[in-house]
């Protein structure tokens, strides 16, 4: 089994959890309230294709990474070849002496369709490097701009929803106001009449945040691996705790939500919530080439998605039908009212720090991510060890962390940024981007290697008519997203974070 640059392998199963915790992030709690007011029957349909979708584009971003392989490993056949006729032309080539590719396959032999050496994952390869090869110089400007700007709105929701979190879990608990017109300056404790600020607060919990999982952004995505187990285990113990008290309160109370079957209205709004519940793509490359035994990887992640729609779905339902009126952070719903009760309590925190769980392992991934997409940009990375040190290991991870750093900690409302970053750039990545990629890709390869050259990690999706379909979808989306922006403010429900 070769090994991929960047460090350790891991099994298939970690590598599935890796993609869990990614997918899943605290944007599922605005599910149940967007399912409600959809309605039963029009939000399971809306679930489950709008996890098809993710899949289908999911399944294009692992045969374009299997493409980028290929054309690196024909590249260096060539390169072999041209150094071994030089060496010839010196010395005659003996058959106790074969060339040094010899090894390889060479497309223009290659007769019916036989599975390819060329084709594999071993090589990470991103998104921005993929694009280098398979995309125009229009089309790589473009992509570059949707994918940092996506990539930075994310680090900075990230930051300040953990941020906010520990404000509200450290702070006292802001009375009932209508009219609070300065509630930075609120005082964190009641005792301490502005001596400390709520905004003091969630400045001191963003630094401490940034101190402790900026580091991560130095390595590579391997070392977070029981940092991944634990807060996986912290999200699954939040989600259950949550299904338990709210199938306690079916069955104690009978159902007190009566959600309809179907109501149209509320579309835009479940797909506000729902649409990029799915989103892994952006950080795909970097999650599966350290996978041992790649082999029935469609097939393994096709369980991951299926589980992750069966969380949702689970979730959903239960508060749909648990609670008469649900609040769009579906955390709010168990917040208790008894607080002399010991268990309740710890319940109330655990479930306030739920953001802090689910958001400190996906922006280790993220922002991993986002250093390797600039080194593709400004450096040549099939030569990236001639750069000096600072240039390789300084530069670029800095330059990632600290802009969301300055942003959230002058700017904390950053609900425009949630809307736009999650919205409209994130239809991009999830949609456009993987079609464009996977289109080019195998055009280009099967100019270059030929059609007798089978990739085994083809999307079982390849025909046209799908990447036509997802382009269709992709504008459909727009026009969601737009009639759910145009809503009302009072109307409108932008869930907390994509």
């Amino acid at each position: 089994m070769p090994v991929t640059e960047g460090g350790d392998q891991y099994s298939v199963w970690v590598g599935l959890i890796y993609i869990f915790n990614l997918i899943v992030g605290t944007g599922a709690l605005t599910i149940p309230a967007a399912f409600a007011r959809a309605g039963w029957g029009l939000s399971t349909i809306s679930l489950v294709f709008l996890a098809f979708m993710s899949f289908m584009n999911a399944t294009y971003v692992i045969e374009t990474m299997a493409c980028a392989n290929a054309v690196f490993k024909w590249k260096r056949l060539q390169f072999l070849k041209r150094h071994s006729i030089q060496d010839n032309e010196k010395s005659e080539q003996t058959t106790s002496n074969p060339p040094a590719y010899a090894d390889l396959e060479d497309p223009v032999v290659c007769g019916d369709s036989v599975p390819s050496c060329y084709y594999s994952l071993d090589k990470r390869m991103e998104l921005g490097e993929m694009a280098d090869l398979f995309l125009s110089k229009i089309a790589r400007k473009m992509f570059y701009c949707t994918l940092c700007v996506y990539l930075y709105g994310d680090l900075s929701i990230y930051s300040a929803a953990v941020s906010k979190s520990l404000t509200d879990v450290v702070c006292s608990k802001v009375p009932s106001m209508t009219n609070i017109t300065d509630w930075d300056n609120i005082p964190c404790f009641h005792a301490s009449e502005g001596a400390f600020t709520r905004i003091d607060c969630y400045r001191m919990a963003l630094l401490t945040f940034f101190a402790a999982m900026g580091p991560f952004v130095f390595f590579n995505v391997q070392k977070t691996k029981y940092l991944q187990l634990f807060t996986s285990g912290m999200r699954w113990l939040a989600f259950v705790i949550m299904m338990s008290m709210a199938i306690h309160l079916l069955i104690k109370h009978g159902p007190q939500g009566r959600p309809p079957a179907f109501d149209f209205t509320g579309m835009p709004t479940l797909f506000a919530a729902c649409a990029y519940s799915f989103m892994c793509h952006h950080s795909l490359p970097g999650l599966i080439s350290p996978i041992r035994g790649k082999s029935h990887l469609g097939l393994h992640l096709s369980l991951d998605y299926m589980l992750i729609s069966i969380f949702y779905l689970l979730l959903a339902f239960t508060g749909a039908f648990a609670f008469a009126n649900l609040n769009d952070l579906y955390t709010l719903n168990f917040v208790p009212t008894d607080n002399e009760n010991i268990f309740l309590e710890i319940v109330e925190y655990f479930l306030a720090l739920f953001p802090v769980f689910t958001l400190s392992t996906s922006f280790p991934i993220i922002a991993i991510t986002l250093r390797n997409n600039l080194q593709s940009l400004f450096l040549d990375t099939s030569r990236l060890e001639s750069y000096n040190f600072a240039l390789r290991k300084l530069i670029f991870p800095i330059v990632a962390v600290v802009p969301p750093l300055l942003l959230t900690y002058f700017l904390e409302d950053i609900s425009f940024l949630i809307e736009f970053t999650g919205f409209y750039a994130g239809a991009w990545v999830q949609y456009l981007i993987p079609t464009f990629l996977v289109v080019s890709a195998r055009r280009h390869c099967a100019n270059l290697l030929g059609l007798g050259v089978v990739n085994k990690y083809k999307s079982p999706f390849s025909n046209v008519s799908w990447a036509v379909f997802v382009l269709l979808w992709f504008f459909i989306c727009i026009i969601l997203v737009a009639l759910n922006t145009i809503q009302k403010p009072s109307d409108r429900k932008i869930p907390y974070l994509p």
